[in-house]
């Protein structure tokens, strides 16, 4: 299927992103949001970014004017999509609110366009339901901002064709982005569903009072170097963002419970970065890189998030929800990585892992419990790069 126009349903950080990566790659792009002022902010933004791109050589003075004036606004839904090939809706995580978005854009939209959902975790399926068209409903996942980081996590709803996927992954292809199919509709897709329970249970470890924040932080800088720490990249991208994933999380995956401390910190508007105070405050609304103490790192093994984060893409693997290469590569280019979690788990011994799974499970629940496919890999002997085989064969 050939596409030639899409439309952008929101114009905020995300919306204002793919809009700019669209009209880049040369397509003709109808941005929509519910206001001008709201549209106004988007195209600014937009020609701030094209002026970064040409200040840094990476597009011309004239392919940036001609990429800006391929960008129409509106704040019509109808006038946005009703010539399009496809529709991406950037619009915030409300399921209800995005059910009803594509109800409407189904009825003016023609119909051989696809109606893609840029959500992070919500379900395909369901938001498909709301239409006419469920076969041509896909998840195209687009992380933050989207005119830098270089994955698309493409998902399939229950009745998603071939046809609209395979598109789909050719599209985000066109935009310049690697894709990653998850072919089952799960909570939090594949991304989101590797590292969200690895903060959440590290969050649990603070709550409990293992550890401090700054133990974990400093231990995550100076022994896994995570430049902002665990808790400090939570402030910088927003404890809401990370929680409303979360959130949903605990209403749809058994035995998932999110930790209080991420809802307390909601509660009170202490989200981080953007209000000044979250895990650690910042006067100014400005990132402040964290100054921790090495000496504060010695308690906290920075690889306890990852023991779990392993433990989840092993089950994603058993349940054919993503081939092992592209689980990987969604946290390596997901995430900014170097490492993806199932080639993490061949370095550091899949037995090695099987036991600190079996820690945590003992204290925080059977939610811990170590996957089948890891423990039929250490009856088997394939325990990683020690025994030349793991996921990988060395």
């Amino acid at each position: 299927m050939a596409i030639k126009k899409i439309a952008v349903l929101g114009a905020g950080l995300m919306g204002h992103g793919i809009t700019q990566v669209a009209a880049t790659v040369g397509f003709e792009v109808n941005m929509r949001d519910i206001e001008e002022s709201f549209l106004s902010s988007g195209m600014e933004k937009i020609k701030w970014s094209i002026g970064k791109f040409v200040e840094k050589g990476r597009i011309s003075e004239e392919d940036s004017k001609k990429a800006l004036g391929r960008i129409k606004t509106t704040t019509s839904l109808k006038e946005a999509t009703k010539d399009v090939d496809f529709v991406i809706e950037a619009i915030p995580e409300n399921l209800k609110l995005k059910q009803q978005v594509f109800k409407e854009i189904d009825g003016y939209a023609p119909s051989h366009a696809i109606l893609a959902t840029n959500t992070s975790a919500l379900p395909i399926t369901e938001i498909a339901a709301a239409t006419n068209r469920p076969e041509k409903v896909v998840g195209m996942h687009f992380f933050s901002p989207p005119q830098m980081m270089r994955l698309c996590e493409v998902t399939r709803g229950n009745k998603t064709s071939d046809e609209t996927l395979n598109t789909t992954v050719e599209l985000g292809k066109k935009f310049g982005k690697e894709t990653i199919v998850c072919n089952k509709d799960i909570v939090g897709f594949v991304a989101n569903r590797i590292m969200v329970p690895a903060g959440n249970i590290i969050c649990w470890m603070v709550y409990k009072g293992e550890y401090t924040v700054e133990e974990v932080d400093a231990a995550s800088i100076h022994k896994a170097a995570m430049p902002m720490g665990t808790f400090g990249l939570m402030d910088f991208v927003g404890i809401d963002v990370g929680g409303s994933v979360s959130k949903f999380m605990e209403e749809r995956w058994p035995g998932y419970e999110m930790c209080p401390l991420i809802k307390e910190k909601i509660e009170k508007g202490e989200l981080g970065v953007k209000t000044g105070k979250g895990f650690y405050t910042y006067p100014e609304k400005k990132w402040i890189p964290l100054d921790l103490p090495l000496e504060k790192a010695e308690k906290f093994d920075p690889l306890t998030g990852a023991y779990v984060a392993i433990n989840t893409a092993a089950d994603l693997l058993r349940e054919d929800v993503a081939t092992k290469e592209n689980i990987d590569k969604a946290i390596k280019l997901g995430f900014n990585i170097p490492i993806g979690m199932l080639e993490l788990a061949d370095s550091i011994g899949i037995d090695v892992v099987v036991s600190k799974l079996k820690e945590i499970e003992k204290k925080y629940g059977p939610f811990y419990k170590p996957s089948p496919l890891l423990e039929e890999m250490v009856k088997k002997g394939e325990l990683g790069t020690k025994t030349k085989k793991g996921f990988y064969e060395y």
